[in-house]
């Protein structure tokens, strides 16, 4: 009968996976899906521990409890502490865990392995993608922190592909010997791990979002793995539906760049333009600077205007003025509408979440295909912290490596205005050709700061 109640409660579990991650697809649902699947996994997670068919000792109960207890103390006071641009790291982290997890299952049941190929060859892939996921995962999480910097060996490629394959050989190897040598498995483990690292360490900082939805995809087969090795469906559904979303999403973030998967691993941006305090473009132009007050009048006798989001508005936390902003100009009878790329932040969907947490109607937050032929017709552009994303290089010079990378024609408006900290490079390290173009006004500042001045002044008109 236990075992019945398990299966509907699984089926049920599953069913709140799919509907919580349709509902994942749009900000004004994505609370509640996230809410729901939770839910699900909670059902799953009481169920396997009090009706599946293996004996517990009650001492196990207590630990299973404790460490219950423990983990999910420690996840949500991360979650409720962590800041919005710490969180791509919080991401990266939590997907790390995850592969540490299968990476651990595998381990374990490789003691319990009783010679069958099949279940031989599903610890071996639970330890190489786990493994895999958890340095890398750890590796990214240096980057996007800002205490690692991308490292490149000399013939990295070749370095990573060799051991990439050594990693599939060995783990043939330990499958046909029948995987009963715990020197082997270590080994195997400890190649894994590295193959981690090397993976991550030359990708650029650019490639991040691409980087960490594959990362997620990575975690969820190995989730999926760990369902086979132990034959439950909800282990295993659960790991596909994550396993083929971050997979899909690294496919469209990859698209958005116009770059292939292979390229953004084995080719990163690259970071050689010397840029910072530079104050001449290519073209040799010259930067013109502006202040609070010219930007506000500006923005002020605008019939439509565009705000392009960027990491640096969120490391100053500036989402809840920029909202007073648009709310103040749309009083004023403005048209406010914001400009969204597929990979501005540090992670997909980073500035939906962002301004999200402000309250900026999601009608009013507009794709990149969608507002690219808006720009003719915008009065006034205002990119805040945005780099990359804006930059004509990718239009107009075939030597820069983000030359055909779909970006924001925010070189097509009437007047632009780009706030900024400084001159510095953006996450691909390379000039902005925006920054120099006669209908770029720069206003330095953060932009928290620059934002609460401009609504000032706003307020005073």
């Amino acid at each position: 009968m236990s075992i019945i109640i398990l299966d509907i409660i699984y089926l049920i579990a599953t069913v709140t996976f799919v509907i919580g991650l349709k509902m994942l697809g749009h900000p004004e649902t994505a609370k509640r899906g996230n809410f729901i699947a939770a839910v699900g996994m909670i059902l799953a997670i009481i169920g396997t521990i009090f009706l599946h068919d293996f004996e517990v000792a009650s001492i196990n109960y207590i630990l299973i409890g404790a460490s219950l207890f423990v983990g999910s103390l420690i996840g949500w006071l991360i979650a409720m502490k962590v800041e919005m641009t710490k969180m791509p790291e919080l991401v990266s982290l939590f997907n790390g865990f995850g592969g540490a997890s299968a990476m651990l299952i595998g381990l374990v049941e490789f003691g319990n392995n009783s010679g069958d190929a099949m279940q031989t060859s599903t610890v071996i892939a639970a330890i190489i993608i786990g493994s895999i996921t958890f340095s890398g995962s750890l590796v990214a999480f240096g980057k996007l922190n800002g205490s690692l910097n991308d490292i490149r060996l000399p013939k990295y490629n070749l370095i990573n592909n060799i051991l990439f394959l050594g990693l599939v050989a060995f783990g043939v190897y330990i499958v046909m010997m029948g995987g009963n040598s715990a020197l082997l498995i270590y080994l195997l483990l400890f190649a894994s791990l590295i193959y981690g690292l090397l993976f991550v360490f030359p990708i650029g900082g650019a490639d991040m979002p691409v980087v960490i939805s594959l990362l997620n995809s990575l975690t969820g087969i190995a989730a999926a793995i760990t369902g086979i090795l132990y034959g439950n469906m909800v282990m295993l559904v659960g790991g596909i539906l994550v396993g083929s979303a971050g997979l899909i999403l690294t496919f469209v973030m990859c698209d958005a760049m116009n770059r292939s998967l292979s390229n953004v691993i084995f080719g990163a941006f690259g970071g050689d333009a010397d840029v910072a305090g530079a104050t001449k473009g290519k073209s040799g132009g010259s930067v013109k600077k502006t202040t609070a007050s010219d930007s506000a009048i500006l923005l002020n006798y605008a019939s439509k205007v565009v705000i392009v989001p960027g990491y640096g508005l969120a490391v100053a936390q500036a989402q809840h003025v920029i909202h007073e902003l648009e709310l103040l100009l749309t009083e004023k009878g403005v048209d406010v509408s914001y400009a969204i790329h597929p990979v501005a932040g540090r992670m997909p969907g980073h500035m939906n979440v962002l301004l999200a947490e402000s309250n900026v109607d999601y009608d009013k937050l507009i794709e990149m295909d969608d507002i690219n032929p808006q720009f003719p017709n915008t009065d006034v552009v205002l990119v805040v912290g945005a780099n990359d994303v804006v930059n004509p290089a990718a239009h107009n010079d075939p030597s820069s490596p983000i030359y055909g990378m779909p970006i924001l024609d925010v070189e097509n408006a009437k007047h632009i205005i780009v706030n900024k900290r400084s001159m510095n490079a953006g996450y691909a390290g390379i000039q902005n050709e925006l920054f120099f173009n006669a209908k770029t006004s720069m206003l330095f500042g953060d932009a928290k700061s620059a934002l609460t001045e401009l609504v000032s002044e706003l307020k005073n008109m």
